[in-house]
């Protein structure tokens, strides 16, 4: 289980970095796990503030950390297990790749001075993995020479006289730093999308009885009369639910929260919504796309149509872009045209 993640960035980047981290739709539990601090001028600089913020911030003394270049955005899970393990045994290990490529040392002239025998030879990535204390020992202790030009934490470390193992690394993580490796990364993205993209729609109707008011999408809209359910009864949210539901295979919103336990009686039911944002993100999914279809004679959902949207991006922490909704009559057909109840369609796109 990986605890705290310390971002490290640029003071100028803050809103940048938000913007980055709203997008991606994280969960309360997953936001109260990011500890934010600014870098130094130094590489070096910017991870010893990483490891204060998190000695400092949540009292963390001990156990093992990674420290990984945010220019290596395609870290596979298998490879963080990896690195884990080894620090666990060893106290500092690296993940490394074999050299195929045949290697020169070349003199100042350009001159070929020797051939390296690249059997023993390794290319170094990340995330490199410590263990905590050691690691913050050696940093404080360079910082406290002014020896701040170290490459990689592997080499400070060696610096201060710990043997540093390698563990097997992963060529899919590699490191942008070329024009050509933006195009590369685009590529792995397309390649990435087209197989784990999921959609799935939930379908909700409640009753109009007595009341004044409405909740659809999260919003409350005066009406003359209001919608009869457990919870608040809101359509446009329980059809969200039960998609994101549809895309982890997880059952629905009734097998979640039973109608049956009183303790929902009433509830908002942006706390089903929600609840079903976290169970995707267990699964390793965030939502790309939701769509809502409401249907019903009144009230009107146009007024109301960008409050909706805002309402339901905030909710499950995403951009109000990409929040579609809409609303349609059923001309005056069933019991939606007879004003008997409110409908609505949820279909939501996932990336995993």
């Amino acid at each position: 289980m990986v605890g705290p993640i310390v971002a490290v960035i640029h003071p100028e980047d803050q809103d940048a970095f938000a913007a980055a981290i709203k997008a991606m739709g994280l969960s309360d539990a997953h936001r109260a796990r990011l500890v934010v601090t600014h870098g130094g001028t130094q590489r070096q600089q910017s991870v010893l503030h990483g490891l204060e913020a998190l000695v400092e911030t949540r009292k963390i003394s001990a156990g093992v950390v990674l420290v990984h270049d945010a220019a290596r955005p395609f870290v596979p899970e298998s490879l963080i297990t990896r690195a884990i393990a080894n620090a666990q045994e060893h106290l500092a290990a690296v993940p490394v790749l074999g050299v195929v490529d045949t290697v020169k040392r070349v003199d100042e002239t350009g001159r070929i001075a020797e051939t390296l025998d690249r059997s023993v030879l390794r290319t170094v990535q990340t995330p490199q993995a410590f263990q905590l204390t050691p690691l913050l020992a050696a940093h404080r202790d360079a910082a406290g020479q002014n020896l701040l030009t170290f490459p990689d934490d592997a080499s400070l470390m060696e610096w201060a006289g710990h043997a540093v193992h390698s563990f097997d690394g992963d060529a899919s993580t590699f490191k942008v730093t070329l024009p050509s490796d933006i195009a590369l990364a685009e590529a792995q993205l397309r390649r990435s999308d087209a197989a784990t993209i999921k959609v799935a729609t939930g379908y909700d109707v409640h009753a109009l009885g007595e009341g004044d008011h409405v909740w659809l999408g999260g919003l409350k809209i005066p009406h003359s009369k209001g919608l009869i359910g457990h919870s608040d009864a809101d359509p446009v949210l329980h059809a969200l639910t039960d998609a994101i539901m549809g895309t982890i295979g997880d059952g629905d919103i009734g097998s979640h929260f039973p109608p049956s336990d009183p303790q929902w009686k009433g509830a908002a039911s942006h706390i089903f919504l929600r609840h079903a944002v976290g169970l995707l993100h267990v699964k390793g999914g965030r939502l790309v796309h939701l769509d809502a279809t409401i249907i019903c004679e009144e009230p009107k959902i146009g007024p109301h149509r960008e409050a909706i949207r805002a309402v339901i991006a905030e909710i499950v922490g995403s951009e109000i872009s990409n929040v579609s909704v809409k609303a349609t009559t059923s001309e005056k057909l069933g019991f939606t045209g007879r004003r008997e109840g409110i409908a609505a369609i949820g279909t939501v796109t996932v990336r995993f």
